[in-house]
């Protein structure tokens, strides 16, 4: 059984498609995507219903999606405005041609995904989430449940890590960036093991101005957004300790792509964004 993870489709469903289709995942396979399906694209609609139907899929909420539900419970002009500046319109057009039934059980959907969530592959765990995390706070969470950098955060059960995801701030599990990307999580250690981090939102054509100690280009040699290992160093055995995985399909062609990364082999499936997708 192997695990993948995407994020940050934002609308671009036929690129979506064909990376799923390259990364072929199969009946006994999990599909992680870490939020921001809608806005911004021409097809938000088409992605919910794509991923909503995907077998075995865990979706997490995206700052998008959490902008999306603000917006429609509130009906606040500001919230409103607030999801329109940040390309709501299309997503809003197209929950308002669908069916009531259909309209309500994507809305429902959307209302109950969690915010984070916690898997091991092979010998790593790997926190998910959409934006980042304050890893100040969860290592002190850490260090109070007995867990420190002296014993090694690989020794770390997944209930509790569980228990150190859920008590982080959700606006820095959807929005954080710059706090996350600049600094080292302190989570890996010098033999290389500890938690990962995985996490969008941040597209990685704008990761220069966050990150230090990129481990790749963030376009490829012809142009094309790709996603980004970060924080690998002498601290780390070598071992990048964040992530990310936002292939900036917001920005759609000629850059943009929508990215499917496998973890059991850290292979990444890419399908570019042609015009007018």
């Amino acid at each position: 059984m192997a695990t993948f993870v995407t994020s940050d489709a934002h609308g671009h469903l036929k690129a979506l498609d064909r990376a799923l289709e390259l990364a072929a995942p199969g009946p006994d396979d999990t599909v992680y995507v870490l939020g921001d399906m809608v806005d911004r694209g021409p097809d938000p609609v088409g992605v919910l219903r794509l991923v909503h139907g995907l077998p075995r899929a865990r979706v997490l909420l995206g700052n998008h999606e959490d902008m999306l539900l603000t917006a429609l419970a509130t009906g606040e002009q500001l919230d409103l405005l607030t999801w329109e500046m940040n390309g709501g319109s299309s997503t809003a057009a197209g929950l308002d041609a669908l069916p009531r039934d259909e309209y309500l059980e994507l809305l429902n959907w959307i209302e109950n995904l969690p915010l984070w969530d916690v898997v091991e592959v092979g010998d790593r765990s790997y926190l998910l989430c959409h934006a980042g995390i304050d890893a100040l706070a969860l290592r002190g969470y850490l260090a109070c449940a007995g867990y420190g950098p002296e014993e090694g955060f690989a020794r770390v059960p997944l209930d509790v890590l569980r228990a150190g995801m859920e008590a982080q701030d959700p606006e820095d599990l959807l929005w954080i960036r710059g706090e996350f990307w600049s600094e080292p999580t302190g989570l890996v250690g010098r033999d290389g093991t500890g938690p990962v981090v995985i996490a969008g939102h941040t597209p990685s054509i704008l990761l220069y101005r966050y990150a230090n100690n990129m481990c790749e280009p963030v376009l490829s040699p012809d142009g094309r957004a790709c996603m980004v290992e970060v924080g690998a160093s002498w601290d780390t055995g070598g071992v990048a300790d964040r992530v990310d995985i936002d292939c900036s399909a917001a920005g759609g062609a000629p850059v943009g792509r929508v990215g499917v990364m496998r973890l059991d082999d850290r292979r990444v499936f890419y399908a570019d964004i042609e015009e007018g997708e």
